[in-house]
């Protein structure tokens, strides 16, 4: 008699809640702040006054992007939470067209109508309203809305990858330090595009390539307008 080995798995899809604020966090905090102080540095602009702009920047950006993932995030779980209300109520009210709502939703999964209309029964009699959250309405424990996790996140990775541009800026010399500090972010990038690829599971290639093209072009930019800025100064 064969026995059944179990083994426990953990999906890319379980990192979704943090990984994609973690990663827009830090691709903002290095382009908006790589760019900000190329645009500066090429405008003719000293050391110290690029230092100010770019600290400036980042203290601005880490509590922007809070903000902005705290309210956004936060509609998507008032919609989630008014989904499941209206479930809860629906449930109550009338369990038997429920119960065939969830039933179409396994045949149309592929479940032949009596297997469907048998898991439909088995997972409502369990937990009525986790199954409707799940297979209707795509709301699963691992896809849940978090605001206060999404708004730290952002904060501390904006922060994170703000400072390496900052970092450069203040090691490097005022003359090159516009092309310096734009080699080196786009390299910063394409590590921050490894880095979210592997942890997401997703193709490493194409995101090094995505990130960095897009900075690329942000702090080409904004090192034009510095420029043409600077020598109308």
């Amino acid at each position: 008699m064969s026995r059944l080995r179990l083994h426990t798995e953990r999906h890319a899809v379980e990192r979704i809640g943090w990984l994609r604020a973690a990663v827009l966090g830090a691709n903002d905090g290095i382009v908006s702040t790589a760019s900000l102080v190329v645009g500066i540095a090429a405008a003719n602009s000293t050391k110290a006054e690029v230092l100010l702009v770019g600290a400036a920047g980042l203290v601005a950006g880490a509590l922007s992007m809070a903000a902005g993932e705290y309210v956004s995030v936060s509609s998507q779980a008032d919609t989630e939470r008014a989904d499941l209300a209206r479930e809860t109520k629906e449930l109550k009210e009338d369990p038997d067209a429920e119960l065939s709502e969830l039933t179409d939703v396994y045949v149309r999964r592929g479940l032949d109508p009596a297997l469907a209309a048998q898991v439909a029964v088995q997972l409502t009699a369990k937990d009525g309203l986790s199954a409707h959250a799940r297979d209707e309405l795509g709301i699963s424990a691992a896809t849940t809305a978090r605001p206060i996790q999404a708004a730290l996140t952002s904060a501390a990775t904006f922060a994170a990858g703000a400072a390496l541009p900052m970092i450069v800026v203040s090691l490097c010399p005022v003359t090159g330090m516009p092309l310096i500090v734009s080699m080196s972010s786009l390299v910063f990038l394409a590590l921050l595009g490894a880095i979210g690829a592997r942890a997401g599971g997703a193709d490493i290639a194409k995101a090094m390539v995505r990130v960095t093209f897009w900075g690329a072009l942000a702090m080409a930019v904004t090192a034009g307008i510095g420029t043409i800025f600077g020598a109308a100064v």
